[in-house]
């Protein structure tokens, strides 16, 4: 599945450099990585607890 993932991702990313700009390329990266982590998350692999949740203190 994660070589099907690369695959598409590739694809996206050399078409967005084919048919326009550098910046355009990056905006698409940038998307596809947030895509990929919303996917993570909701797929229940990514555990943000640690960073949600606020000090705890000892006393």
């Amino acid at each position: 599945m994660s070589k099907l993932i690369g695959v598409v991702v590739g694809l996206a990313l050399g078409f967005a450099l084919a048919f326009g700009s550098f910046g355009q390329m990056l905006i698409v990266a940038l998307f596809a990585a947030i895509g990929y982590a919303v996917s993570k998350f909701f797929a229940g692999e990514v555990n943000l607890a640690p960073y949600v949740q606020g000090r705890r203190s000892s006393q």
